[in-house]
């Protein structure tokens, strides 16, 4: 997989480039003044239903089974806030080796933490898609760490019996990325959709790694179809302040979401508007209060629509 100048940036942790000061008028200068040091994450554990927990920190939402039986965590966010989930873990099942780190995709926000986890985990799964993903933004990152990857994988589905639960996994075809599989536990009817769900947040469309606007819109209608009507569902992101945790509405909305978003494309690429021009628009009609910020904006996902409905077949 190849990726763009843009594609990199996004991908790869960034650079910062400094430039020199002018010496001349030094002795004149006000010292720089020192900068605090940064702020550690807010982190929190909330429990969701039957066993079932989730863990908020710095990255995507990390999901836990505890019960007597077994331990099982989905995602691993990065490494400093990775610790504080895997120590909260540990304390909640007192001490027990974990049974299964799942991770939904590939990103570093849900796998940077993957190492902090491997020693006290059995194993990690993932759709098969997940680890080249991995590897590959590995190769094209600077001084990339060495990945801890998945060693069972899996291509469509995936379950196996934890003590009284039942984690089922699911493949459903490229959505927010090529490889994204969301983790269903059965008895406490609570699905972990990992980034196939934001909430009032823009979304990242991450064409690069293969995502698809028009298949991950079918990903929503499948899971609302085929989930009861009281699933709750575990968002990847969220808006500031905002839990991670929301029902059908919510995920038929974003469903929403991407309508208004290809129906809007569709609109400028029949009038002949550019990609650029289509990409400007400042909001989305009906969807104002969704919330943006880094690369998570409107116009990278307009700009991924514009991609998708007129790329060549």
């Amino acid at each position: 997989m190849k990726l763009d100048r843009r594609q990199f940036f996004v991908l790869s942790s960034g650079a910062l480039a400094a430039a020199p000061l002018a010496r001349v008028f030094a002795q004149t200068q006000a010292p720089a003044p020192v900068q605090a040091p940064a702020a550690p994450p807010v982190t929190a554990f909330t429990d969701v239903r039957r066993n079932v927990g989730i863990f908020t920190g710095r990255g995507g939402t990390i999901g836990y089974l505890v019960n007597k039986d077994a331990v099982t965590v989905i995602d691993t966010q990065y490494p400093d806030t990775a610790k504080i989930c895997l120590d909260g873990v540990k304390q909640k099942s007192g001490g027990r080796a974990i049974d299964v780190v799942f991770n939904t995709h590939h990103h570093a926000d849900h796998t940077l933490g993957n190492p902090v986890f491997r020693a006290d985990a059995k194993r990690i799964v993932a759709q098969a898609g997940v680890p080249p993903l991995q590897r590959t933004v590995a190769a094209a990152t600077p001084n990339s760490a060495p990945v801890v990857v998945a060693d069972v994988t899996f291509d469509t589905t995936w379950s196996q019996k934890f003590g009284d639960e039942t984690i089922a996994a699911q493949f459903n075809g490229p959505g927010h990325t090529g490889a994204d599989a969301l983790f269903h536990f059965e008895r406490a009817n609570v699905v972990h959709m990992g980034d196939l769900l934001f909430l009032e947040r823009h979304p990242r469309v991450d064409r690069a790694a293969g995502a698809s606007i028009q298949n991950w819109i079918k990903i929503l209608e499948k899971v609302a179809k085929n989930m009861r009507g009281d699933t709750i569902y575990i968002a990847g992101h969220a808006k500031d302040g905002q839990s991670p945790t929301a029902d059908r509405a919510a995920l038929l909305r974003f469903r929403d979401y991407f309508d208004a978003v290809l129906a809007l494309t569709k609109k400028g690429v029949a009038a002949g508007q550019s990609k650029d021009a289509i990409a400007a628009t400042p909001t989305l009609p009906g969807f104002e209060n969704y919330q943006g910020g880094g690369a998570l904006t409107l116009k990278g996902v307009l700009e991924v629509a514009y991609d998708e409905l007129t790329a060549k077949a």
